[in-house]
């Protein structure tokens, strides 16, 4: 694999590990219950270690707390709180050179979000989930349609035991909500997630993370956008599901038609 270069003002660094996506694309288009892609070592390896290097303490005030029943992590979408390697990644993450090989997988003209909504960094400690759910479809500010994801899992010796993994669930045509986890992605250091998130893709790691005190599972979300197309979902907010026994919930079926803004979203567990 031939490594991409970015020039900065003073100094040319390599950042990615993968010319272009073009060679993946059979696997992109067969992958299963949406579009999806794990690619392994995807950033050069020293840009890898130290942007986990650069990750804040997880108690530093720079985070903003997600603390509830249906999501429980930390986030930073603030470019101002990024460290020096982190930020420059994110410009190249955003470029034009970047972002023209990612059209290869929809074949369409993609926007990045500099504003990283819903992106950026997170990081989950030991009992943290994240419901099974969908992303947001149009982007509240720039009411473009949200039309890729790229996560790159950036914990250093990370061991499936632990939990973590990103699962992704099919459609359950009937309930118009999760149906069987069909795929399960463990957050190993380096690897690299792109998925189609227009697909009915939920996904999610609804299950509490048993890694140790201390360990986090830390990632990096980028997000693309297109022009919304015909027949695109409106929902202007993530949308959760319940989870095991949250199906009988009243507190939790209530929290998540509150989350989902029902006045711009279709309510998945509902009335």
């Amino acid at each position: 694999m031939l490594c991409v270069n970015v020039i900065g003002a003073n100094n040319e660094s390599s950042f990615i590990a993968y010319e272009n996506f073009e060679p993946y694309l059979k696997e992109w288009h067969a992958s299963r219950p949406f579009r999806n892609l794990v690619l392994s070592d995807f950033l050069d390896s020293d840009i890898a270690k130290k942007v986990a290097g650069e990750f804040p303490p997880y108690d530093s005030s720079l985070w903003k707390v997600y603390n509830n029943r249906l999501e429980e992590k930390r986030a930073i979408n603030d470019w101002d709180k990024f460290g020096a390697t982190t930020y420059q990644l994110f410009q190249f993450l955003n470029s034009p050179h970047f972002v023209r090989k990612l059209e290869a997988l929809v074949n369409e003209t993609l926007i990045p979000d500099y504003g990283l909504n819903g992106g950026g960094l997170h990081s989950h400690k030991q009992g943290s989930k994240s419901n099974v759910h969908l992303d947001y479809s149009i982007h509240p500010r720039l009411q473009l349609e949200r039309r890729l994801n790229l996560l790159i899992y950036l914990t250093p010796g990370w061991v499936s035991d632990w939990g973590g993994a990103l699962g992704f669930w099919e459609q359950n045509a009937e309930q118009d909500g999760p149906g069987k986890l069909i795929r399960s992605i463990d957050p190993i250091f380096n690897t690299a997630v792109l998925f189609d998130p227009t697909q009915n893709s939920w996904h999610g790691l609804p299950e509490p993370i048993q890694c140790p005190d201390g360990v986090y599972r830390n990632s990096l979300a980028v997000y693309y956008l297109c022009m919304p197309r015909v027949g695109a979902n409106l929902r202007g907010k993530a949308l959760f599901a319940p989870y095991g026994d949250q199906a009988r919930d009243p507190e939790i079926l209530d929290l998540i038609r509150r989350r989902a803004d029902v006045a711009q979203s279709k309510t998945v567990y509902g009335d």
